[in-house]
């Protein structure tokens, strides 16, 4: 009879939640080709599009409410024919300009026939142009066209033609952010390198090329596919210029990771006898798989917590990261499968081959290691934290800013353009305050005298009118440098104390602006907001792993270890690049790393997290054995965690190599927090807070357990 054959075949809910995870890593495995053909077509179309499109990347730091954006908006409104972009050609002469002025001049007019240059000033005659001893002087290169559609190959004409005037006595150095721009690298090599030893640690790690080479080949893929998707998404969305290098390197760390943790596990499955490769890559899915895809999700609600600060830049790249760490996720369950599938009688052979050459058991050392923390947890757990502590204290000292010229590379005709006009004009002469009045022109005298009499302003600027003559601006050059303290400190004084005592006199409006009180706002918005994106991404990632692990505690103890490990980066970036330890130029630490590599960080360390303890967990439900689980589980994830945050801090490390001052603070702060997370605290004191915990750690109140979803990450 056949009246049975409908039911005989398996129910979509026989087998727990078979899902979208299983319905595409096992469309994957059984079209193995096709899913390989599908992802190579989806690169090579995305990076064609992109090629042809172009981007459209905007940096908006725009920040309503605050004096400086509105300075900002002033402008605009008052100036509707818009800003043009311009660069400074800075001159010195030991022995004075006067002799040089013939060479002066005839440089200064072949600058002025380069492509989209619009005028060049004469430093001569231009008023201020001129240092009061006549050795150094700048002239403003004005062209035609906004920063952002400055070609940077003209910029780098522009460079080049002054610079061949230069001799023996004369000096001819060229500076202003496009000046900048034009003198960084291309990039590429810090990425290079740290792929190189990524492969580097695999090939250690599995004993063969190929093994190795797949890890590799997942990321590649997921990240220049993000690559060519954020160029296109630039016309739809604000991507700040910066969002492709940091997204680069959370998207080569992540999706190695990634796909090491699942490739790892189908290892680890291989080696089992009877097991065969599809068997082995169905449990690897089912368990290491379903982690990552629980783990990116952390990743993924830690960055759009960056959402609630309300940032304009901040957004743009938390939307970029975020759409990378989901493209890494995609790749790992459905990329990665088809390769396994692939070439997995050829890995298996090296496997094997590998494992037999191996002379003790795997997780022996990792074992001895759980059992010697469970002797006496409480040494390392206090010994550790102390440790912590200590190197998060300097980051109670950041002061946050925007970088200039003066923290470039001395070797940098930027840097040396800024230093120049610094000897010759002053300290503050780079960094000048933007006062703007509002009021009649007896306003405006006053604000002039009231600035000049201040004590620390080395300068005031005549006033100037805006062309509808309804707003005068007064540039004010403090006597200490834009990244000093002290401007700062000007900058707040002038705002609440002085300024608005002038204003109830005159019945006038001032405002403070300017690239120094631009950076003092952006600290401030950042740190009005930073409470509320704290809860957001805590409170999320701690419901999310109430929910998967049934526990109050492990979310407790997993929030308070994150923001040490998050704390102690900051620390340490404060001592290099802001207290300038191991010969880093000292200066203030960009507004916008700290909360970026909070929700990078804090993302990160719930993924080892989560690696960890989900094994810890599975061998609990086994064995109901809370010292036997924890040692298990090290000695299952030990070396993977280790290895997968080896090549994190490798790769983020590398970016240490990069010109870019912010892509270093970057680089440090991310691979301090994963080598203290993975190492001090995921090995170390998680073992020893669980074996204090005992069963306790896996305890949740009735109530809580009937209200939270239930999320699984082992197979029941």
């Amino acid at each position: 009879m056949t009246v049975d054959t409908p039911v005989r075949r398996p129910p979509r809910k026989e087998s727990g939640r078979p899902g979208l995870l299983h319905r595409v890593s096992g469309w994957s495995m059984r079209h193995a080709g096709l899913a390989l053909l599908l992802w190579v077509v989806a690169l090579v179309a995305v990076t064609a599009a992109s090629t042809v499109v172009g981007d459209s990347y905007k940096n908006d730091n725009s920040l309503p409410g605050t004096d400086s954006q509105r300075v900002t908006d002033i402008f605009r409104e008052h100036q509707p024919q818009g800003e043009t972009a311009s660069v400074q050609i800075v001159m010195h002469a030991d022995g004075g300009l006067q002799p040089e002025k013939p060479r002066v001049l005839s440089m200064l007019a072949a600058v002025g026939g380069l492509p989209h240059v619009a005028s060049v000033a004469d430093p001569f005659t231009a008023p201020g142009s001129l240092s009061p001893d006549g050795r150094t002087a700048y002239s403003t290169v004005s062209l035609d066209v906004a920063v952002a559609d400055m070609p940077i190959e003209d910029v780098r004409s522009i460079i080049e033609k002054a610079q061949q005037f230069r001799v023996p006595g004369l000096t001819v150095e060229v500076g202003g952010d496009l000046a900048r721009s034009a003198a960084e690298s291309a990039g590429g090599a810090s990425e290079g390198a740290g792929i190189l030893a990524a492969l580097v640690i695999l090939v250690f790690l599995f004993g063969s090329l190929l093994a190795a080479t797949l890890p590799l080949l997942t990321a590649l893929f997921a990240v220049g596919s993000t690559l060519g998707l954020l160029v296109l998404a630039s016309h739809l969305f604000t991507v700040p210029d910066y969002t492709a290098p940091v997204m680069i390197l959370v998207g080569l760390g992540v999706g190695i990771d990634y796909a090491l943790l699942i490739f790892s596990r189908y290892r680890h499955e291989l080696l089992k006898d009877g097991t065969d490769r599809a068997t082995a890559s169905i449990v690897a899915l089912d368990t290491a798989g379903r982690s990552v895809m629980f783990a990116g999700c952390t990743v993924v609600i830690a960055l759009l917590g960056l959402l609630a600060l309300g940032l304009g830049s901040l957004q743009g790249v938390a939307l970029g990261v975020t759409l990378t760490v989901l493209m890494t996720m995609l790749a790992a369950v459905s990329l990665l499968p088809a390769l396994l599938t692939l070439f997995g009688k050829r890995i298996e052979r090296s496997v094997r081959k590998h494992a037999a050459k191996q002379r003790r058991t795997p997780g022996d050392g990792w074992r001895k290691l759980a059992a010697a923390v469970q002797r006496g947890p409480w040494v390392p757990l206090v010994l550790g934290t102390i440790a912590l502590v200590a190197l998060s204290l300097p980051a109670l000292d950041m002061r946050l800013g925007f970088a200039d010229a003066g923290t470039d590379d001395p070797a940098k005709t930027s840097r040396k353009a800024y230093d120049l006009l610094a000897q010759g004009f002053g300290p503050g002469f780079n960094g000048p305050l933007v006062v703007v009045s509002e009021g009649d022109q007896a306003a405006t005298q006053a604000l002039g005298r009231t600035l000049t009499a201040d004590p620390d302003i080395a300068a005031v600027t005549p006033p100037q009118l805006t062309p509808d003559g309804k707003v005068a601006t007064v540039l004010a050059f403090p006597k200490s440098a834009p990244q000093d303290a002290a401007t700062s400190d000007l900058v707040e004084r002038l705002r609440n104390d002085t300024l608005p005592g002038l204003e109830s006199q005159t019945g006038a409006t001032y405002l403070v602006g300017g690239a120094t009180a631009a950076a003092d706002d952006f600290a401030s918005a950042v740190s009005s907001r930073l409470p509320i994106f704290v809860l957001v991404v805590v409170g999320l990632s701690a419901l999310l792993l109430m929910a998967v692990f049934r526990s109050v505690l492990i979310p407790l103890k997993a929030a308070v270890l994150n923001l040490l490990s998050i704390g102690a980066s900051l620390g340490v970036i404060t001592l290099v690049f802001q207290q300038g330890w191991f010969g880093a130029q000292p200066g203030p630490i960009e507004a916008f790393v700290p909360v970026m590599i909070f929700a990078i960080v804090f993302g990160l360390s719930m993924d080892y997290e989560v690696f960890l303890v989900s094994r810890i967990h599975e061998e609990w439900r086994r064995t109901k054995d809370a010292k036997e689980a924890v040692r298990e589980g090290l000695a299952n994830t030990g070396s993977v965690i280790t290895a997968a945050a080896a090549i994190m801090i490798v790769v983020f490390g590398a970016f240490l190599l990069s010109p870019d001052r912010m892509l270093k603070q970057f680089g440090l702060g991310l691979a301090t927090a994963v080598l203290l997370d993975a190492v001090l605290i995921r090995c170390v004191m998680v073992p020893a807070i669980l074996r204090l915990f005992g069963d306790r750690a896996w305890w949740l109140p009735r109530g809580l357990d009937r209200v939270l979803p239930k999320i699984a990450l082992e197979k029941d």
